[in-house]
This record gives C-alpha cells, structure tokens and sequence, in this order.
C-alpha cells in the first residue's frame, strides 16, 4: 500500500470518511493496528460525548474496539501527544474547525495523522471540519455503505428518527444508508 513506504520523518494526514454504517471507523482501527504492529507509537482520540458503545473505547459497528482517549475538544489532543508517531481521531465531524489546526501541527511535528468522520450530515450537508480536512490531507479515503433499500452504494445517512438536531447519537434505529436515489426519495417524503 502506498502509505506504507512515506519517508517516517515526514507527517502527514490521512482521511477516513463517507455515511454511517460504511466502515470508517473500521479502517481507522485497522490502520492503527498495523502500525502497533510496526512497533509505533500510537494513540487514538475520541469526542467525550460520543459514548455509543463505550466511554474509554473507539468500538466499531462490527464491535471491533481499541482503546482510546476521550477529549473534550481537539486542542486537548496537543497536551496529550508526547512522542507518538501515529495519532488516531476517530468521529471527526464532533470536532470543530480547530482540528484542522491541530492536524497540521501534529504533521509539521512529523506525526502520521488518521481521521475518520462523517462527511455529509443528516440533510447532506457537508459535516463540521471533514471537508476541510480532505483539502488539507495526503491521503482521502472515501468509503461506502450499503443502501438498506436497494443495495447499490450508499454515501447518505438518512436519519429515521424525528428530529431535526445536527447532532443525535444513534445506531441503526435512528439512521440507514441510503444511495442517492432512495435518500432524493425519502427526503420527498419527509
């Protein structure tokens, strides 16, 4: 794979990103553990309100999990990352605009920078610093779900429950992915 020959001395920035339910947070894991396996130092971060499957544990929908270090906000992740190569973010969209700050000072620090996050909101907005993140970052990896529908690829979360907050932590009571097709469909009937 290419990000396994980057020079190490040189950080860089790598996005994970696309709807719930599309593995996202799967592959932030796996590439973590890659680099465990590589004998890097790692550390991987998560917003404190997001306390779905565990408070202390990134968990994926497939509950795989790895530890991790709830934050409040992305600047906290600065005083926490004494001498890690690799820096792990996981449910990205949390954070504000400043994590893209704290990204690039991570890779001007030499840090391998992963981040995974949604990418559009509920409406199919683009989501919180994500895509400013895709702009700054070396690698973007966009994955998809399955539409629950049809079954083509699915890059929509189309939210179930009524509610019209930007932010409802839930699971596959409160969202399916859908492709574009169904999503433009149920959005007209909504």
């Amino acid at each position: 794979m290419f990000l396994e020959n980057q020079d190490k001395s040189t950080g860089y920035i790598e996005v994970i990103a696309g709807s719930m339910f599309s593995g996202k947070t799967e592959e932030l894991i796996r590439r973590l553990r890659r680099a465990k396996i590589a004998q890097q130092r790692t550390q991987i971060f998560k917003p404190k309100i997001d306390t779905r499957y565990s408070e202390t544990s990134v968990v994926s929908h497939d509950s795989n999990s790895i530890d991790s270090t709830p934050v409040a906000n992305a600047r906290e992740i600065l005083d926490l990352i004494n001498g890690y190569e690799v820096v792990g973010i996981d449910e990205a969209q949390f954070f504000g605009d400043e994590l893209i700050d704290v990204a690039n000072i991570l890779a001007n620090q030499g840090v391998r920078v992963v981040i995974a996050g949604l990418d559009m909101d509920f409406a199919g907005k683009p989501f919180g610093p994500i895509p400013k993140l895709f702009s700054i970052a070396e690698y973007v990896t966009k994955v998809h779900a399955i539409c629950m529908r049809c079954g083509a690829l699915a890059h929509y979360s189309h939210r179930l429950a009524a509610s019209e907050d930007l932010v409802l932590l839930g699971e596959k009571d409160s969202y399916e992915p859908l492709c574009r097709a169904c999503y433009n469909k149920a959005q007209k009937k909504a």
